[in-house]
């Protein structure tokens, strides 16, 4: 049982970090101007894709006899912080939107690596439950950093 314990430790960090990104992409949409609605509509499919995760990942913490966790981590909370704070300073332009969400996808690999290289003993199924939600993850990042670069040569 204290495998478990340490497992669904583990998959609750996770949960935590997507708590972060549904809360942190639904703030980011609240910042967009009108003429960014391709972001809103970017951001929105974030959102929706750590949900699907949340569920994945809850119905593997209540596989395993755990509970799942609701709330964000801590390091989320100080960001969005930030996030409120350099958007009122910065007159909430797309490229700041975007350096923040990039931040945010950053995090969120540094949880996912953190999880793969635990030395907490995962069983096959949920290591590649944690590998495909980090590979999809890594795909989200990148178009947001391609988004942010677009934008810092003048697009």
């Amino acid at each position: 049982m204290e495998r478990n314990e340490k497992v669904i430790g583990l998959l609750n960090d996770l949960v935590r970090i997507n708590n972060d990104r549904v809360v942190g992409y639904q703030k980011a949409i609240e910042e967009l101007k009108p003429e960014d609605a391709d972001l809103a509509t970017l951001f929105e499919r974030y959102t929706m894709e750590s949900k699907q995760y949340l569920t994945e990942l809850n119905t593997t913490v209540h596989d395993m006899g755990g509970t799942a966790a609701t709330d964000t981590t801590k390091s989320g909370k100080v960001y969005r912080v930030w996030m409120d704070l350099k958007a009122t300073l910065s007159g909430k332009d797309r490229k700041a939107i975007l350096d923040n969400c990039e931040f945010g996808e950053d995090a969120a690999q540094k949880a996912y690596d953190l999880a793969l290289n635990s030395d907490t003993e995962l069983d096959p199924m949920t290591r590649e439950l944690i590998v495909n939600q980090k590979a999809a993850l890594r795909k989200s990042h990148d178009e947001v950093k391609h988004l942010r670069d677009l934008h810092k040569i003048g697009h």
